[in-house]
């Protein structure tokens, strides 16, 4: 039987935390109906063992048989969640499940399919966690168009469906706000208690203002082009092609009046830029009838109804 809330902890060599984490949970969501998934990615410690060691009718624990990231522990924890809406945090102690009330609550009277946390007082040093974590926020703010303050904060509620239709692949859980709205998902940010490390290492480093740059790239493809990939392939490959074109029948010309144009940088490019417009023509080809594809064998639709009213 499905459950109002369900709240999803993704962890990995988290084991002081399993316990005063699920702790604060229960006491936080006293009289809720509710269900506690962890997500077990692989860890090399004692945190399973601690998992297994909590005798409780609300929790369930789901275990990898490797470490698969984050992105994917959290998309099995969605997947086994039974909740109407679906609370994802992290198990390292730094959110506090006693902001999740308030959340639900705002997600189901103010009509949001997802309340984002803002970590508004953030415990984290400043150089390797804030600086790096302010620049990816700006960056993904700006590029995305979904304006909000704090993009790495775990601490989420959502709808189950809008959570569900999410392709959380990669290491896209950075990305779950413009994940969401590209379902549609009506989405607000309030700001939420964080707490510094206890137990522990942290998971995270420098390396991962570049890892979101990346993966920013292909999120503004899904954004833009995801349903048309031709006018992204397409308008390039052309432009290419056209410039390549236009450079080679310069050279004709020249050629015709007696110049030498043969080895000639300008030749090259040429050359260079109409092969290239024309691969990229293909590519977007292919990647349209992929799309295709995708929609057609699955049976799934390039558009999402919120809910249809009959006249009364």
């Amino acid at each position: 039987m499905a459950v109002k809330l369900s709240v999803v902890v993704t962890v990995y060599n988290e084991e002081l935390n399993i316990r005063p984490l699920f702790e604060r949970i229960t006491q936080a969501l006293d009289g809720m109906d509710y269900e506690v998934v962890y997500v077990d990615d692989g860890s090399s410690d004692n945190t399973l063992k601690e998992l297994y060691s909590i005798h409780h009718p609300r929790l369930k624990v789901v275990e990898f048989r490797k470490n698969y990231g984050q992105s994917l522990a959290l998309m099995a924890g969605i997947e086994y969640a039974e909740g109407e809406y679906i609370a994802t945090m992290d198990g390292d102690l730094q959110n506090d499940p006693s902001d999740i009330p308030a959340m639900l609550k705002l997600a189901e009277e103010g009509g949001y399919d997802m309340v984002a946390g803002e970590r508004a007082k953030r415990k984290d040093g400043i150089f390797l966690r804030k600086i790096p974590s302010w620049i990816a926020n700006y960056i993904i703010r700006h590029a995305s168009g979904v304006h909000l303050k704090d993009y790495g904060c775990a601490l989420r509620v959502l709808r189950a469906e809008i959570a569900r239709d999410m392709g959380i692949y990669g290491e896209l859980h950075r990305f779950i706000p413009v994940l969401a709205r590209q379902e549609g998902a009506r989405i607000t940010q309030i700001p939420v208690k964080h707490h510094a490390r206890e137990f522990g290492k942290s998971k995270y480093g420098l390396n991962r203002t570049f890892k979101v740059i990346s993966d920013l790239l292909l999120m503004l493809f899904f954004k833009k082009y995801m349903q048309r990939p031709m006018h992204l392939f397409g308008n390039t490959g052309l432009f290419l092609f056209a410039v390549g074109a236009l450079i080679n029948l310069y050279l004709i010309v020249l050629k015709i009046l007696g110049h030498d144009i043969w080895g000639k940088p300008l030749l090259i490019l040429g050359l260079m830029l109409v092969i290239a417009g024309i691969q990229l023509i293909t590519i977007g080809i292919v990647i349209e009838i992929q799309m295709r594809t995708y929609f057609e064998s699955q049976q799934k639709r390039p558009y999402k109804v919120r809910k249809v009213t009959r006249g009364s």
